[in-house]
């Protein structure tokens, strides 16, 4: 239950400090107001889809949240494929936010596939 309150106030912190309701935040994701209000209470536990959306409503990397909610390590030791990602020189901004997001949105559903067997 830690890691679904500390991902729930993750996202009220944030959300709070970008002055945005729970309902403004619901529309600007795509999910229902009592559901962002039960992942900020640490009742719900949101699914990786869930976070990209919550992290571009927020103006977050998806990286960030899922880091928050446990789905990716946040060792210190460096993942070379995000860091390759990171400093590659072909890609702009938005594209490297994009296939960083897709990465992680693979090493969860493989954690998440591990889990169930």
């Amino acid at each position: 239950m830690e890691t679904l309150a500390s991902i729930g106030q993750f996202i009220k912190e944030r959300r709070m400090a970008a002055e945005v309701s729970i309902r403004e935040l619901a529309r600007a994701a795509g999910v229902s107001n009592p559901y962002i209000s039960q992942i900020e209470r640490g009742l719900r536990k949101p699914s990786a889809e869930v976070l990209s959306q919550l992290a571009r409503a927020l103006e977050v990397s998806a990286e960030t949240l899922y880091v928050q909610a446990g789905y990716l390590s946040d060792a210190k030791a460096p993942n070379h494929t995000t860091e390759a990602i990171a400093k590659d020189s072909e890609l702009n901004e938005h594209q490297k936010s994009q296939l960083l997001d897709l990465y992680a949105q693979f090493v969860i559903s493989n954690q998440e596939k591990e889990e169930q067997l």
